[in-house]
């Protein structure tokens, strides 16, 4: 079942809906599974004030990740998806993560403008697309930067944090796996030496250490390259989420694009039903152990 956000407020963006939860007819499994960017709804209002065309700023998508990742809704774990795409909108950031140089008027001083990601133009609002190509024509007003984090961004985290927080309660622990895909141009130019997978763990912070060393097992003997946090070690999102002494645990997988993907026309390919079910497959050993762990072993580690 699709549980799209109640909030109608959201499509004034153009987006109905701006997010979506797909629920397991039970909730059997202690995961949540999010895939924040893998949105592909592009509002003509936002296409008008890039100058980029459209395949071009589909470019910082994790295209189809949320196809990859289905079978998890049947498993019996949650899968929360966005609509909106990370060119839009970042969740993956802090909630003020801005760029004052995009803007006209006064951001929030709150607002966060000297992260490492805010310098590389990806910062909530990013200003450049993930290949480092400037996405706008002119300065966008700070009340639209505000309008998004406000009606977007917040009401997309509350409604993950919710289901961290029922999904605690229900199984006495939580795992959040945060799903993204990366550009094989990322991984260096040897093709012997790119990973298949990396996985995050923000530097062993964000979840048990028996949690990514089953998942590394599992993928492993699957036939995969494996590397832990580098170049990826986890975004806001698991920083954030990952509480391993409270028993709630986040990990985030990015997949090689190349091996389900053509990069350049985004189309999928034959690479990518076999890896559907080496996903699927994954989740339920990963989930069989999960059991065993229990949420004191877990918090423990």
């Amino acid at each position: 079942m699709t549980a799209p956000h109640p909030d109608d407020a959201t499509d004034a963006f153009g987006f109905a809906p701006a997010f979506a939860v797909d629920e397991p007819a039970a909730h059997t499994l202690p995961f949540v599974f999010n895939t924040g960017h893998s949105g592909s709804v592009y509002p003509a209002s936002f296409l008008a004030s890039s100058r980029l065309g459209a395949l071009a700023l589909r470019r910082s998508e994790d295209a189809h990740v949320e196809r990859l990742f289905a079978p998890v809704v049947g498993l019996g774990a949650p899968l929360m998806r966005a609509n909106f795409p990370r060119a839009y909108l970042d969740v993956n950031r802090e909630p003020y993560e801005l760029d004052p140089r995009m803007f006209d008027g006064r951001l929030p001083p709150f607002a966060n403008t000297r992260s490492m990601r805010v310098a590389g133009g990806l910062g909530t609002v990013p200003r450049v697309v993930a290949d480092g190509q400037e996405i706008y024509g002119a300065r966008l007003a700070v009340e639209e930067a505000v309008a998004r984090i406000e009606r977007l961004y917040k009401p997309y985290h509350r409604t993950l944090r919710g289901l961290i927080q029922r999904t605690a309660r229900q199984f006495g622990h939580a795992i959040l796996i945060d799903c993204h895909s990366m550009p094989s141009s990322s991984l260096g130019r040897d093709p012997e030496g790119k990973a298949d997978f990396v996985l995050g763990d923000r530097f062993g912070t964000a979840c048990a250490p028996a949690l990514i060393d089953v998942v590394e097992e599992t993928l492993r003997e699957a036939g995969f390259r494996v590397v832990r946090n580098k170049p990826y070690a986890g975004g806001f999102i698991t920083e954030h989420y990952g509480e391993p002494n409270v028993g709630r645990h986040a990990l985030q997988i990015e997949i090689n694009r190349a091996l389900y993907m053509n990069e350049t026309t985004l189309a999928v390919t034959a690479g990518f039903e076999p890896l559907v079910q080496a996903l699927r497959a994954l989740v339920v050993t990963v989930a069989g152990e999960a059991a065993d762990l229990g949420a004191r072993r877990m918090a423990a580690e």
